[in-house]
């Protein structure tokens, strides 16, 4: 367990490890998994999915106060740049498909962004990354389980 968790209660660890941009749930999930704690499971998912609204007006707030070529600005326009194609073809699915890929930089925080800097309505670009966020969930889920059972087969 990180250092910067140990003071906290168990259920918060997940919340905390939950927000932290890029690993999101993709690493809570196998934490949880991994220590025999899936009670945690929807602290975890609703963790996630929290991170839409916050993040959401947090971008409208700040996106202008960018330095156009600083780093944050160069990974939102790459954020754009992945999720644009999926969108513009599919939609609010192509949204989803690219928030619940479990990969780092295509979770809930990205398909926030990409929905803010692709301007979709919120109420349904919140849609869209809450099922893309469940699919990640329960794929990763499912693959924790899959590589537990089979290291705890062996």
């Amino acid at each position: 367990m990180p250092e910067f968790l140990s003071g906290l209660p168990e259920w918060l660890k997940y919340v905390v490890v939950s927000w932290i941009p890029t690993i999101e749930l993709r690493a809570a999930v196998p934490w949880a998994v991994a220590a025999g704690e899936q009670v945690y499971m929807p602290i975890i998912l609703l963790a996630s999915l929290a991170i839409f609204w916050p993040g959401y007006y947090f971008l409208e707030f700040v996106y202008e106060r960018f330095p156009e070529g600083s780093w944050l600005h160069r990974k939102f326009e790459k954020i754009r740049a992945k999720a644009h194609p999926l969108v513009e073809k599919y939609g609010f699915w192509g949204l989803a498909v690219f928030v619940a890929i479990p990969l780092p930089g295509t979770g809930a925080y990205a398909g926030t962004a990409a929905a803010w800097l692709l301007d979709m309505e919120p109420k349904r670009a919140f849609l869209a990354v809450s099922c893309g966020v469940t699919g990640a969930f329960l794929l990763v889920w499912a693959l924790s389980e899959l590589v537990g059972f089979g290291i705890g087969s062996i």
